[in-house]
């Protein structure tokens, strides 16, 4: 501790990451954000309740795997959770991601209150590694939450059997759950491109909803660009080309090239992108 330092002061032990993990609680866009999660599976079991479409129906839609994902979801449990995570893979697990994330910094910044944090004082690199862990924290919670609801939903009311796959023969419900969990944990790597945009979103602007909107919309034009064949290779850089690879888990034998090949471009990008936001936190002026 510097001379200048006031007794006591230990920078450890400013804001506990308790502390935040209470204060975002009360938040309310946590509050909407989880309980969305468990709204959503009821409202995917109300829908399939009211489907009196018949057997020929899915090819209406486009027909492919994801549709076939769609029919075995009255077929259990576990087939209702994974058609769950299916539909909001693409866009509403992006959004609440971008969310968690994008709204640390720049909520702060927006509501005057950074510099004041920062005069306590509370070191910059602290205050972005406490809200970077809690936000990941909600994040997980929000994951788990939508896969516990649908499961608990889906198990109520269709039962308790195999794990469908669109792609190979019916899986065992023990193996079936683990590989459901398997396929929450890939979606939580590739997510990280997300938060790894939304923080550095969050630390570049006063704005929360500009880094939130900011990060999904960058992301979806990621998504566009993937499926411009003329582009060749170049696709395969793309953060968003591995997405879909979480599908590799349904086969037997797994297949996990693209699944590896996946975490690790996700992680190689939230990486350099959580690295730049520290980078241009800990050096810019704070006048918010």
């Amino acid at each position: 501790m510097s001379a200048s330092a006031a007794t006591g002061y230990r920078a450890s032990r400013t804001l506990p990451i308790w502390a935040e993990v209470r204060r975002q609680a009360s938040r309310r866009r946590t509050q909407l954000a989880l309980g969305f999660m468990v709204l959503l599976p009821l409202i995917i079991l109300i829908a399939f309740e009211f489907d009196t479409g018949g057997p020929g129906d899915e090819d209406a839609d486009g027909g492919g795997a994801f549709s076939s994902i769609a029919d075995l979801g009255t077929s259990g449990g576990l087939n209702f959770a994974l058609f769950c995570l299916a539909v909001s893979a693409g866009f509403l697990l992006v959004v609440v991601v971008a969310l968690f994330f994008g709204d640390t910094v720049a909520s702060e910044a927006s509501w005057g209150s950074l510099r004041y944090l920062l005069a306590v004082p509370v070191p910059r690199a602290r205050l972005l590694g406490v809200k970077l862990i809690v936000a990941a924290g909600y994040s997980v919670l929000a994951f788990l939450t939508l896969l516990g609801s649908a499961l608990l939903m889906g198990t109520l009311r269709y039962g308790w059997g195999p794990l469908g796959s669109t792609i190979a023969s019916e899986i065992p419900p023990a193996e079936g759950l683990l590989r459901l969990l398997g396929i929450l944990a890939y979606l939580l790597v590739t997510m990280l491109v997300v938060a790894g945009l939304a923080f550095l979103m969050s630390v570049l602007t006063d704005a929360a909803l500009g880094a939130v909107g900011g990060a999904v919309m960058l992301w979806i034009l990621s998504s566009i660009l993937d499926q411009i064949t003329a582009l060749g290779g170049i696709r395969d850089f793309l953060p968003t080309h591995y997405t879909d690879a979480w599908r590799g888990l349904l086969s037997t034998p797994i297949q996990s090239e693209d699944l590896a090949k996946g975490a690790i471009s996700a992680i190689v990008y939230a990486t350099v992108f959580w690295g730049v936001a520290f980078y241009r936190f800990t050096r810019k002026d704070i006048t918010s």
